[in-house]
């Protein structure tokens, strides 16, 4: 039985990849166990976009994506975004389990783009090129549903 590949963000995976300089690993077992097996490509979007860590916090407002200072990084969460497809492809990953409220991996919430903490429905910048792309997203709180794909893909 081939073993399926799953698109990890890197700050799940426990890499210090995002803005703050922080990281957010993912502790459930299951995700543990994938981790274990080598079934994790794990990715950071704007990282690969070319920004620094740490960086000044980003937002998607509507079609762009603006950093607290006030600057355009779009193009850098693009690039990000298509690497990051390009690598779903590459590996033929199954599905990605993305880090919600990320400006680039967030699959349900993201925050407004006003800077205040104020959540709302949306997709990261990286998440709609997967969707797009037909790839599964899950969140980190999804683990039971990426799960049960995962078991009914290997069957």
């Amino acid at each position: 039985m081939l073993m399926r590949k799953i698109l990890v963000s890197g700050c799940l995976y426990g890499d210090h990849v995002r803005y703050d300089d922080g990281d957010v690993p993912c502790l459930d077992e299951r995700f543990l166990k994938w981790k274990e097996e080598g079934r994790l490509i794990k990715v950071c979007p704007e990282v690969f976009g070319g920004l620094s860590i740490p960086r000044p916090d980003s937002q998607r407002v509507g079609d762009k994506v603006m950093a607290c200072t006030g600057a355009d990084v779009t193009r850098e969460y693009t690039i990000g975004a298509e690497e990051t497809l390009r690598l779903a492809k590459e590996y033929e990953v199954a599905f990605a389990i993305m880090k919600e409220d990320s400006p680039s991996c967030g699959s349900r919430f993201i925050y407004d783009g006003t800077f205040t903490d104020t959540k709302t429905k949306g997709l990261g910048l990286a998440v709609e090129y997967l969707k797009k792309a037909g790839y599964p997203v899950f969140d980190e709180e999804e683990l039971d549903q990426a799960e049960q794909l995962l078991k009914q893909i290997e069957e």
